[in-house]
């Protein structure tokens, strides 16, 4: 039986279970392959955890991204970033990434301090939609996740 989609739940799996089957709940909601959280570190971003629906290993290639080079900065400048197909996204003309991460979702993660600590991600290398109430599940989650996350 698949539990319900709400923030009770995923409340309840991040306490009972911790982080990482937190986020996987997120994911089995979702059409991404892929859900992550990453960690502001200078200039870059270190994933802390990941999930990947098709039980593979993380690749190497996201295991530490350039800031600049990132999606995550557009969440930092604009407080969420949605895209469906980075490939026709002209918000992301010449950017490294467009067409490689194609469907992407994100939101920011903020400290207990209430400073930028990181971003909580729904992403794929396909085009795909997110419903909008799983973004705002998402949304809801990044406010609890944080106080869950070890320091890296």
């Amino acid at each position: 039986m698949a539990l319900p989609r709400d923030l009770e739940t995923f409340s309840a799996i991040l306490r009972a279970e911790g982080p990482s089957a937190a986020l996987a709940y997120l994911n089995e909601g979702v059409p991404h392959r892929f859900s992550a959280v990453y960690r502001f570190a200078g200039p870059l971003l270190r994933n802390v955890l990941f999930h990947d629906k098709a039980g593979e290993m993380r690749p190497e290639f996201l295991a530490a991204v350039p800031f600049d080079a990132s999606f995550c900065q557009f969440v930092l400048r604009d407080g969420v970033f949605r895209t469906n197909d980075s490939a026709a996204d002209t918000r992301l003309k010449g950017h490294p990434y467009q067409g490689v991460v194609v469907s992407y979702h994100s939101v920011p993660l903020m400290s207990d301090a209430g400073e930028p600590w990181g971003t909580l991600s729904h992403f794929d290398l396909a085009s795909l939609p997110l419903s909008d109430d799983e973004f705002e599940l998402l949304k809801s989650a990044a406010k609890l996740m944080p106080s869950f996350l070890v320091e890296h």
